[in-house]
């Protein structure tokens, strides 16, 4: 970790070994010590990725996850409790299969995209058409071949956080152009090399895609492109996905709880997604940071203190399906949004920490500097106005309630994301343990400071705020704008 005073947390390790108290840097500082010395963190993620494995939502391991969660908050003496919705369906994949029907033959590997629509039994036989980055001139040189036939789409090697967001950001609009050509699937290019598959989603509530869509290994994906555009005639296959689509069913958020001492009906959120895709473990989406959650809450109890305003520590479900666990919290809390102070989200791997995102609150900025400000050590008090649309601090922010989202560096996050390869092995745990540290201190000293964060906003002021940010445009790339635009998503008027 980059530290401006490694003195500061030498001192702490020491201290803590010989069960010395910390020196009163910040009045959490016994918070920040019992979150470093912590020996619960890495076994507490190894039970989670390991033992529980990837997690998809309305699944049996979704549900063994949820009982790791209650276990572990109640393992660090902090009530706990679930809380229900409904998933409007659930989705699990079948054996996806491409086969070439002519032209040189050889094995494709992909994976369905998550609650894509299965093909119909016996597969789809069409044409494979590649059509480039799938740009509307794309479509436009495709013209009528695009019709009946399955799509091929390009990407770019996914390096960096733009890179990320720039391939969820066009999915929308690509799966638009397909269904009104009529092509009948799309297949996306891999953004990872070495032949590494990964699942994304791009559900905005739960629903199946339109099309029966798959991500193809990158040197595959190249390989059949080249072979569509070298072709005079038409390169035909077979693609077969008959994922398994089932009906509604219950889905959990776990939430921990430490009371305030002065304010108990105000609180402060801390949240982290508990479920994650299957193809690994989950451990950097979102595993460690379900841990890193559940060992806040340790550290803060373990500490003796008790803030002024309540501490909810809340995993969310259904994340990865357009956030519905979170959104579903909302929902069952509205009545209860004013007293809501401040949502923290933490949901980027485990790069260090650097500050957070605010989605354009800028009267949080001075009274957040002035908790960051005893937490100097860990450099991370960068505050950014940027909006986020990425995680479970939607719906807060729809609803005017102040989010924090952590701002983390990239580490190795890229290259492991929705993955096989993400699991336990790739978590630097000295750096979990650092952020933990980090996390715990800022949301107690949040919870504990004399007045509140942040106020929340009216829906006007939202709507100003989606424009100012940007997040506005955003919205409707993304397909979040026609619930927030109907009343169906965000504070009423």
């Amino acid at each position: 970790m980059k530290m401006r005073s490694p003195g500061l947390f030498a001192f702490l390790m020491c201290a803590a070994a010989a069960g010395a108290a910390p020196a009163p840097v910040s009045n959490s500082t016994a918070v920040i010590g019992h979150a470093l010395t912590s020996p619960q963190l890495a076994d507490d993620l190894r039970r989670l990725t390991d033992e529980v494995g990837g997690r998809v939502s309305g699944t049996p391991a979704m549900a063994r996850a949820v009982d790791w969660a209650m276990g572990a908050f109640q393992g660090a003496g902090v009530s706990a409790h679930t809380e229900s919705y409904t998933m409007p369906l659930t989705w699990s994949e079948g054996a996806t299969r491409l086969e070439m029907l002519d032209g040189a033959q050889f094995p494709v590997a992909l994976v369905a995209e998550g609650w894509s629509t299965p093909t119909p039994p016996g597969g789809i036989e069409a044409e494979l058409l590649h059509v480039g980055n799938g740009t509307e001139a794309d479509f436009a040189r495709a013209g009528k071949q695009a019709r009946g036939a399955i799509l091929l789409v390009d990407s770019t090697v996914i390096q960096s956080w733009d890179d990320l967001d720039k391939e969820y950001d066009r999915a929308m609009p690509i799966k638009q152009r397909a269904v009104a050509v009529g092509a009948r699937a799309v297949l996306w290019m891999a953004g990872r090399e070495r032949r590494l598959l990964y699942r994304h989603t791009d559900t905005v509530d739960g629903e199946l895609s339109p099309l029966p869509m798959a991500t193809v290994a990158r040197e595959d994906a190249m390989r059949l492109a080249r072979a569509s555009d070298a072709r005079s005639a038409p390169l035909h296959v077979r693609l077969t996905m008959p994922n398994i689509v089932g009906g509604a069913a219950q889905e959990r958020n776990v939430i921990g709880e430490i009371l305030g001492r002065e304010h108990p009906e105000q609180t402060v959120i801390l949240g982290a997604h508990l479920d994650s895709w299957e193809l690994g473990t989950g451990a950097l989406d979102n595993g460690c940071n379900a841990a890193l959650v559940i060992a806040a809450a340790r550290a803060i109890q373990a500490s003796g203190l008790r803030p002024r305003r309540t501490i909810r520590f809340v995993l969310f479900s259904g994340e990865e399906e357009g956030f519905q666990g979170s959104r579903a919290y909302v929902t069952q809390h509205r009545a209860e949004l004013d007293q809501l102070r401040a949502m923290v989200a933490v949901d980027s791997g485990v790069g260090r920490i650097t500050g957070f995102s605010l989605s354009g609150r800028s009267d949080v900025l001075e009274p957040l500097r002035e908790v960051l400000g005893p937490l100097g050590p860990f450099d991370a008090a960068q505050l950014s106005l940027s909006g986020s649309l990425g995680t479970d601090n939607v719906d807060f922010m729809l609803e005017g309630v102040p989010t924090l989202v952590a701002d983390q560096e990239a580490g190795n996050y890229m290259q492991n994301y929705h993955a096989s390869s993400d699991t336990y092995d790739k978590v630097d745990l000295h750096q979990l343990a650092q952020n933990a540290a980090f996390v715990a201190a800022a949301v107690y000293e949040i919870a504990d400071r004399a007045e509140p964060l942040g106020t929340r906003l009216s829906r006007a002021d939202i709507a100003r705020l989606l424009d100012s940010t940007g997040l506005a445009g955003e919205m409707k790339v993304t397909g979040l704008w026609k619930a927030w635009a109907a009343g169906q998503r965000g504070r009423a008027p």
